[in-house]
């Protein structure tokens, strides 16, 4: 596995989350676990798993008379990648920024700002 994920379309991400359900799977087996609001046809999705190998995101296990596709990186760890270059891109890489506008942008309840100052806390608390 590398160390940096590569960049992953919405599409891709789809995929992505039906595997990370359940893996190894089949084409066929992604093709009909995908949500009904794709109307993606059976080419487009082998064509997103062509493109997820290429980029070593998932692999292959060839040994079998049907290929099986499994993640290589974890749910987590894309999340994270995505994360950090969402921030980079809109936020010059300043995590503060983006938490800032979004706790003033968004209603908050008073548990989620009891939640976010157990989170601050426990962070504090590492350091």
């Amino acid at each position: 596995m590398k160390n940096e994920i590569p960049s992953i379309s919405e599409s891709e991400w789809e995929v992505l989350k039906v595997l990370w359900n359940k893996a190894p799977q089949t084409a066929n087996e992604i093709i009909s676990s995908l949500p009904d609001q794709t109307t993606w046809k059976p080419k487009t999705v082998r064509t997103l798993l062509d493109r997820l190998t290429k980029k070593e995101v998932i692999g292959v296990n060839k040994d079998q008379r049907v290929y099986t596709f499994y993640p290589l990186y974890s749910q987590n760890e894309c999340q994270r990648a995505k994360t950090e270059s969402f921030v980079k891109r809109f936020y010059d890489g300043t995590l503060k920024s983006m938490l800032v506008q979004f706790m003033e942008d968004e209603e908050l309840s008073d548990e989620d700002i009891k939640e976010l100052r157990s989170i601050l806390d426990s962070k504090q608390d590492r350091q």
